[in-house]
């Protein structure tokens, strides 16, 4: 069993930055999932798999693992790669490029 902390990324569905300050420790599964034969779903016994902590600073997740004896994988983040730019900037004189509908 090991486990991957991260700092989770923004969502796609929204332009919030809502629980992206924390970092998350995420287990790797211990044992494969299975299909059900009666109706088709697929499960699993590892009950880690559907757990995820959190914590304030990467030396709380780091300090968890080794507590506990956790072989462990640290993700950093990578950094944003984003212009900021306003609705106005759309119509500016100094645009490069034709706006057009």
């Amino acid at each position: 069993m090991s486990a991957r902390i991260y700092k989770p990324a923004k969502t796609a569905m929204q332009s919030g930055t809502a629980k992206t300050h924390d970092w998350a420790i995420d287990f790797d599964p211990e044992e494969p999932r299975q299909v059900e034969p009666l109706m088709g779903w697929t499960s699993s016994g590892d009950m880690r798999q559907q757990l995820r902590l959190r914590f304030a600073t990467k030396e709380e997740a780091v300090a968890y693992c080794e507590r506990h004896g956790v072989p462990y994988q640290v993700t950093e983040e990578k950094p944003v790669a984003r212009r900021l730019a306003s609705y106005s900037d759309n119509f500016a004189f100094k645009r490069r490029d034709a706006w057009s509908h």
